[in-house]
């Protein structure tokens, strides 16, 4: 019941704004308790699946309500008190970062916390560093500290949290409608009936449903772990190995959280940092999106004839009938694009689209979001919603300390100083710092983390503010198929039965584009094109020659479409692309040449080992 509340207030506040700050306090008032009773500790018995809230869940979920509640019993004196706080102040203070870190502890698990945990630290004690060291400071109180957490707009009710509280909530509540409406099941049906006649159409279907499911589910691990139970079946009967097909699903899943129409979380967050509309983030994410999974269909298209791969036959109706019998699904997809194009707010576009899928849910007898099943839907959207606000409010701790610290200009200038100022040393150590750091915590917490701490070093070598964010939200993202823990791929491989770092290592291999574009957001003269900040010509050129250095790439990282290709002309395809991604005419003429060197080599070397076979 509490969390369809939340559904409705969110809802309710698009048409009837609120404040800002006392609606992100509200927010949390409501989804905090609710992450205590929703989450709660293990119960080692048998019914632990079954366990009701036990007296300590509902102590903290009392507890989280009264003081994120607190300010708002008198929010204009409250406000005014930030200079001279008083005790009951701070002791609510201290109580909602300790309420707020038990609540990421639950959802996300430990190591979130744990970096809070060390930034308050260094917030604490940093002071005893001598000033002009590289990570002095002047030294700040707990009671400073507290306030800058609580009674601010930099902290746990910061800009992370508001975004939890406006775009991804209303985007959750639409997937949970979209997703009861049926359109999960159609998105990867019309996927099988759209390759249903190739050897390479499983590995294909897989792709294109992943992309599609991601509209619905906005969690990379999630879409290939649903996508993985419809599909793996299917990619086991055409012939490929677990590992292989493990990281086709993961990589399908995971470009999810780079596409268009909705990406991740983090991209609603660009946003605000931007202070840009969120169709211009989408714009920015087109031209890598195509190159994106442009790399895994050549990927998939080496794989099946390595493979030997095999068509499979699906009882579908064809794609043309299946687009005539629910292809309105699509419908509420393309009217918040449109929407927004023609100036709605994408709370109010996404808003229309839930209803317009909502309504549209009646065209399908099976699928129709009555009073009960729409309640439901809008009870799962809530609770979908849970780990992102606890996530952001913990994210918004980090982000207080290192405003308050000036700790972000600092790490830049340490990153910098270690690249000796080179600008490509710096992208590669800034890029192994979000990997890194992605590795610990989700996309979200690591997106607001780099973008705060390390954003600043490239933003230091000239590099614009729209490049630096699409670079840390590239690398945030690919954190999640990133060894050793890479969460896309060991669900995908729980799923095939596969070993998990092998899924892992083809993961990687599937996904190897996505690492090297993005450097030539930030390195590449021509880079911003990528990212459609530029005219339409040079955009075309910019993806045109990005594209053939994803051909490049997986030539180097598969092997050739037909028969293996050798380590000397692995190397110089894989040089050919890094001179392509420099998008110069002198570095591209240079690629060009490499590849048609590597092309020539392979050619002749497959002549002569047919001539040989011939005698």
């Amino acid at each position: 019941m509490v969390a369809f509340g939340v559904s409705v207030y969110a809802l309710y506040v698009v048409f009837s704004p609120v404040p800002v700050l006392p609606y992100r306090m509200s927010f949390l008032a409501l989804v905090l308790p609710l992450t205590f009773l929703v989450y709660r500790p293990r119960v080692r018995t048998a019914h632990a699946g079954t366990a009701r809230p036990g007296v300590a869940d509902w102590a903290l979920a009392a507890a989280s309500a009264v003081v994120c509640a607190y300010p708002l019993l008198s929010f204009d004196e409250f406000i005014r008190r930030t200079f001279d706080p008083a005790t009951l102040d701070l002791v609510m203070a201290g109580a909602c970062v300790l309420l707020v870190l038990e609540a990421t502890r639950r959802t996300v698990g430990l190591a979130l916390p744990v970096i809070c945990v060390m930034f308050l630290g260094y917030a604490l004690l940093g002071g005893n560093l001598p000033v002009d060291s590289l990570l002095g400071h002047p030294g700040y109180g707990l009671d400073r500290v507290l306030v800058q957490l609580y009674m601010g707009t930099e902290g746990l009710f910061g800009v992370p949290l508001d975004v939890a509280a406006t775009y991804i909530v209303l985007f959750t509540i639409y997937g949970a409608v979209l997703e009861h409406s049926g359109a999960g099941a159609f998105f990867v049906e019309i996927s099988f009936a759209a390759f249903r006649r190739s050897t390479a159409a499983p590995g294909r279907t897989v792709t294109l449903a992943g992309f599609l499911m991601g509209t619905v589910s906005g969690s990379g691990t999630a879409t290939a772990v649903s996508l993985g139970s419809v599909a793996w079946p299917i990619l086991r009967r055409a012939g490929y190995p677990p590992a292989q097909g493990g990281g086709v699903l993961a990589a399908a899943g995971i470009g999810a959280l780079l596409s268009p129409p909705t990406l991740g979380a983090a991209a609603f967050i660009i946003a605000e940092y931007l202070q840009v509309s969120y169709v211009t983030v989408l714009l920015y994410a087109v031209v890598p999106t195509i190159l994106y999974y442009l790399g895994i269909i050549l990927a998939v298209e080496i794989d099946a004839r390595r493979y030997g791969t095999r068509s499979v036959a699906v009882d579908l109706p064809s794609a043309w009938r299946l687009l005539a019998r629910s292809g309105y699904h699509f419908s509420s997809l393309i009217a918040i694009v449109v929407l927004m194009m023609a100036g709605v707010s994408p709370f109010r576009a996404v808003v229309y689209a839930t209803v317009m899928a909502a309504a549209l849910s009646f065209l399908d007898r099976r699928r129709r979001l009555g009073p009960r099943r729409l309640a439901q839907a809008l009870t799962e959207g809530t609770v979908g919603v849970l780990p992102v606000a606890a996530t952001t409010a913990a994210a918004g701790i980090i982000v207080a300390v290192v405003t308050l610290t000036g700790l972000g200009l600092k790490t830049s200038r340490i990153i910098v100083d270690l690249a000796g100022g080179v600008p490509a040393l710096t992208a590669v150590l800034a890029a192994v710092a979000v990997l890194l750091l992605g590795l610990a915590v989700p996309v979200t917490a690591s997106f607001i983390i780099a973008a705060v701490v390390i954003g600043p070093a490239l933003q230091s070598l000239g590099v614009s503010p729209e490049a630096t964010n699409m670079f840390v939200f590239y690398y945030a993202v690919l954190s999640e198929v990133t060894p050793p823990t890479a969460l896309a791929a060991v669900a995908a491989a729980a799923v095939t039965g596969g070993n998990a770092f092998s899924t892992m290592m083809q993961t990687w291999k599937y996904t190897l584009p996505a690492f090297l574009v993005p450097f030539a957001f930030v390195l590449a003269p021509a880079g911003e094109a990528l990212l459609w900040r530029a005219p339409l010509p040079a955009v075309l050129v910019a993806l045109a020659l990005s594209a053939v250095a994803v051909a490049a790439l997986a030539a180097a990282t598969g092997g050739w479409l037909t028969g293996p290709a050798r380590w000397p002309e692995r190397v110089l395809c894989a040089l050919a692309a890094v001179f392509l991604l420099y998008l110069e005419s002198a570095s591209a003429a240079i690629g060009l040449a490499l590849l048609g060197l590597a092309v020539l080599i392979h050619l002749t070397l497959r002549r002569a080992h047919h001539d040989q076979k011939g005698q």
